[in-house]
């Protein structure tokens, strides 16, 4: 049974929600796809696989730690993927950035991916993380054709949202050399 399924955009576009200028490794869509579960069950005539128990994806950076893993093909080659659960009840990315020693990584109850669409979802006590900026909420959604992102936080009946989103973003670093030197003096 076959269960090559194309994730590489799911690594990608879902590495990219706060900081468009941010991009995944490059070299991590060459790596191998690398998928560990306590089961496996897969339907190739409807181009479904689910991951469970305990599921480690792995490609180059890119690590998803999720309870449930679901993939789907449609028939002219567009992917999908539904991750939910994990510890704390949350699904868990984490990926290197681009030419940088910084990560980027999220949480949420759900995540789901739609490679028609290019979208990326994170549902449910959603958290987005870009090097030391943190963007909260109960949904986050990434589009990747115009890589805009949206925080909502709808008030809902179950409370387990305040209606508030929370996003913090923290100052650059200066180099060292400015930091400890004395303004210029202005010319008059």
């Amino acid at each position: 049974m076959s269960h090559i399924f194309r994730l590489a955009p799911l690594a990608v576009l879902t590495c990219a929600l706060l900081a468009p200028a941010a991009h995944a490794e490059k070299a991590d869509r060459e790596k191998p796809i690398v998928i560990n579960s306590e089961h496996v069950r897969g339907d190739d005539l409807n181009k479904v696989v689910v991951y469970s128990g305990r599921v480690n994806l792995t490609q180059g950076t890119l690590v998803l730690l999720t309870d449930k893993l679901t993939v789907t093909q449609d028939a002219e080659g567009f992917q999908n993927g539904i991750a939910t659960g994990g510890k704390d009840g949350l699904a868990h990315f984490r990926q290197k950035k681009e030419g940088k020693d910084e990560y980027i990584e999220g949480e949420a109850e759900r995540v789901e991916y739609d490679g028609r669409t290019d979208k990326v979802k994170l549902f449910v006590r959603a958290i987005f993380r870009s090097g030391a900026n943190e963007a909260r909420g109960q949904y986050i959604e990434y589009d990747g054709y115009t890589e805009q992102y949206t925080v909502d936080s709808p008030t809902s009946a179950n409370k387990k949202s305040d209606g508030m989103t929370t996003t913090v973003i923290m100052p650059k670093k200066r180099p060292e050399s400015s930091a400890t030197s004395a303004p210029a003096a202005a010319k008059p």
